[in-house]
């Protein structure tokens, strides 16, 4: 009998401690994936929270200032301004798709640490062995 109490308390043990490590602070792990528009109507929900924003760059808005980059995501309804100091995807530029991972500040402003870009999975190879051009090699550098 006391072999059978030691084992029930043994894993009852184990159980607080798994559910302990897997629920433990789950709040603060979560990240939220959010349209410019879903994170303008959370409101005080978005501060400080992290956040995926999903949505295109906005044309005219990408704006280099020496080490920081400026751009809007928007999704055809609201726009969300962006500051990133990360280098971003080489196929970045305006009107390409685009997930920013952050937060945002009391200013609304929502400040990434990660970028990542939507782009075609489909490979096509030059026709008849042909180079492309530099236009196609480069186009995605800036200002072109």
């Amino acid at each position: 009998m006391k072999g059978k109490l030691w084992a029930i308390g043994a894993v009852a043990v184990a159980a607080a401690a798994l559910g302990y490590i897997a629920l433990g602070d789950l709040g603060e792990n979560l990240v939220y994936y959010w349209s410019p528009t879903e994170m303008v109507a959370a409101k005080e929900k978005a501060i400080g929270a992290t956040i995926r924003l999903g949505g295109l760059v906005e044309p005219g808005s990408l704006k280099p200032d020496g080490q920081t980059l400026n751009f809007r995501v928007t999704d055809g309804t609201t726009a969300v301004p962006v500051t990133t100091r990360e280098v971003p995807p080489q196929m970045f530029r305006e009107g390409i798709g685009v997930v920013v991972e952050g937060t945002v500040d009391d200013a609304g402003q929502f400040q990434s640490k990660r970028m990542m870009v939507k782009h075609d999975n489909e490979y096509r190879a030059p026709e008849g062995g042909a180079m492309p051009s530099d236009a196609a090699m480069f186009g995605t550098l800036e200002g072109e």
